[in-house]
């Protein structure tokens, strides 16, 4: 694989089951260089046979369709001109012309139907600076921002401070969309009651909200007014689902105020208030990997969650009642990108890929079962380029049980030596795993050997391992990774280990920062959209005041500096002699561009090795959807830094 073939890739997602479970609906992504955008079409397949089609022919993204309870239509959400917004349209389900149902603004997303069919909710923000009109406006100098709050910019939204997301409801048939909520708060998640009278939804409405993650549930009648708190405020909740009854509400949340790396776990709560429920915690696996909300059995008896367990995500099937354990459903080395079930929960849609295969639709029976492959899109792409399998291995340290994965270059000879790309991933509390991913499959395709690891603090291995990370960031987490490379070694004599490469970005570029500050055993890095500097993204990113102190294990920095001193890479700065290839988004708002700055200079005065390459107009996701030119050009960045350090095994 090289990185144009990025281009030639279907990105399957969204599979979204027809009421009657006879069709699925989902989006067909492919990446433009020619355009230099995305562009997204939903298609349909039969579960009864026969090739997949276009349903859409937008000319820009056509996503997140959503069937109406009588699976007459299909509601989605558009990009139809080239400066618009997303808007919301509907379409016979068995084609025809889309009508048109918003024209807001900022935009729509999290559509939801009403249980009749009538209506439809969805979020769109409200307020922001409107762009001058006129040529005369242009040339004024803008209003200044007035700022209250600490939460007021948000990666890949900018600035969010006078512009927050709230509920609204349209008529199916056409008319003037209703606000139903309002206040200075950020609404999300809509979910309608069964009796269609009310909805649910999900926002951080009490006093202490700019200092936490905390968020509840909140019902607010379907003509609007004062919405109902139902849950007491005890952590972030997130994509509620009323029960087919209406008597109760499933959602997925995470115990405990900025409690970063627990288990997210799934609650039910009464319809109307009252105290929730776990019904995962027999299961030490986090439930929070996909935008998906969970889905109910038609008879209320289980609910579908997806979890990530050990590089897998798959799904589960959690009772509501009773002491009976979770039950996993759909598994195997494969990981999947969205599921949905049909009216009556007897039939599961899936989209899996495995490292080997790109994305593509399933199909199976509530229990598993039957399991079947719908779609074949990408299997003339798969027929014609090389790609490599990863190699599994477990190792024990330090009390913890590490996975490691090996990818043999393409072209492998037998007694040939390679260079080898050490990758970390970020988070830290994710998970490398069992899916398709480019990037490993684009430096196979290099000639490296990749090498990659799901250290302490990684996802799907369970709370205590996760959480092992929080206050020892660059301690036991760097042990695992040059743990894991040690291991990598030993079991695969082709391995150069004088040919070494490390690279990672936002985490795994912290830990890659740091890894070259701590030891000279590698002949090149690449650290991408880092954190480098602790003390100063305390104030400048978006979730730095929260996320950062948390996981360096507490104190604010004016009351330990020394903390966030020893564990910043740029402290370490005099010890890299690592040749350094550093990458940054300049709209980067996570990890702002500071972080790079800062050791980009401290390196250039240290008469190092460096490279800067700033990607324009790009925020933290500029590696998974930036721009197609920006993506392809930062692999050629990438490899040619290698390339000239390391050298290639092609």
């Amino acid at each position: 694989m090289v990185p144009e073939d990025l281009t030639r890739v279907q990105f399957v997602t969204d599979p979204q089951l027809s009421p009657d479970g006879r069709r699925i609906a989902f989006v067909v992504t492919s990446l433009s260089e020619e355009r230099d955008e995305y562009l997204a079409n939903i298609w349909i397949v039969a579960l009864a046979g026969g090739a997949a089609r276009g349903f859409t022919a937008g000319p820009r993204r056509d996503i997140e369709p959503r069937w109406s309870p009588d699976g007459a239509r299909l509601a989605f959400l558009s990009e139809r001109a080239p400066k618009d917004k997303l808007q919301l349209y509907v379409m016979p389900a068995d084609g025809g012309e889309p009508t048109k149902l918003t024209t807001l603004e900022n935009g729509v997303t999290s559509v939801a139907w009403s249980p009749d069919g009538d209506r439809l909710a969805f979020v769109s923000p409200v307020g922001g600076q409107r762009e001058p009109e006129s040529e005369e406006e242009k040339r004024k100098s803008r209003a200044a921002r007035v700022i209250t709050s600490v939460k007021y910019r948000f990666n890949g939204e900018g600035f969010i401070y006078d512009r927050r997301p709230h509920v609204f409801v349209v008529p199916a048939a056409g008319g003037e969309p209703v606000q139903l909520t309002d206040g200075d708060f950020i609404d999300a998640d809509p979910a309608w009651a069964p009796d269609g009278q009310s909805i649910v939804f999900a926002s951080a409405r009490h006093a202490d909200r700019d200092d936490d993650d905390a968020s509840d549930l909140w019902r607010v009648p379907a003509t609007g007014g004062t919405p109902l708190r139902l849950t007491t405020t005890t952590g972030p909740v997130v994509f509620p689902a009323f029960s087919p009854d209406g008597r109760s509400i499933a959602y997925l949340a995470r115990l405990g105020r900025n409690a970063y790396g627990r288990n997210i776990r799934l609650f039910t709560v009464p319809s109307d208030g009252g105290e929730s429920a776990c019904l995962t915690a027999a299961l030490d696996r986090s439930c929070g990997a996909l935008p998906v909300r969970p889905l109910w059995s038609s008879d209320g008896k289980s609910i579908i969650v997806a979890a990530e367990d050990r590089g897998d995500l798959g799904l589960w099937r959690v009772a509501t009642q009773g002491a009976e354990p979770p039950a996993r459903i759909v598994g195997g080395e494969r990981v999947l990108n969205g599921f949905s079930t049909s009216a009556d929960g007897g039939v599961v849609a899936f989209a899996a890929s495995r490292p080997v295969v790109p994305a593509e639709i399933f199909v199976c029976r509530a229990d598993g079962s039957e399991e079947r492959q719908l779609t074949w899109l990408n299997r003339s792409w798969a027929d014609e380029v090389a790609l490599s399998a990863p190699e599994r291995f477990r190792f024990m340290r330090a009390g913890f049980e590490v996975d490691g994965w090996v990818m043999r270059p393409a072209g492998f000879v037998p007694g040939q030596r390679y260079p080898a790309l050490v990758n970390i991933h970020g988070g830290p509390h994710a998970q490398y795993g069992h899916g398709f991913f480019d990037e490993f499959q684009v430096y196979a395709g290099a000639g490296y050997a990749v090498i990659y690891a799901n250290p302490r603090g990684s996802q799907g291995y369970g709370e205590a391992f996760t959480q092992a990370v929080v206050g020892d960031w660059g301690g036991g987490d760097y042990a695992d990774v040059m743990a894991a490379l040690d291991e990598a070694l030993r079991r695969h004599a082709f391995i150069d280990p004088a040919r070494l490469g490390v690279l990672g970005g936002s985490y795994g570029g912290f830990l890659t920062s740091w890894t070259v500050g701590h030891t000279t055993r590698f002949k090149a890095a690449c650290s991408e959209r880092a954190v480098n500097c602790q003390y100063t993204m305390f104030g400048t990113s978006d979730i730095g005041h929260i996320f950062n102190v948390v996981e360096l294990g507490g104190p604010l920095p004016w009351e330990d500096m020394a903390r966030y001193i020893e564990r910043s890479p740029l402290t370490y700065a005099k010890d890299i002699v690592t040749p350094l290839l550093i990458l940054h988004s300049e709209d980067d708002l996570r990890c702002p561009i500071e972080q790079a700055e800062q050791l980009f200079v401290a390196l250039k005065k240290l008469r190092r090795d460096v490279r800067f390459v700033r990607f324009p107009g790009e925020n933290h996701e500029m590696s998974r959807s930036g721009k197609p030119r920006h993506r392809l050009e930062r692999f050629r960045y990438i490899l040619e830094w290698f390339a000239g350090h390391i050298g290639s095994g092609r």
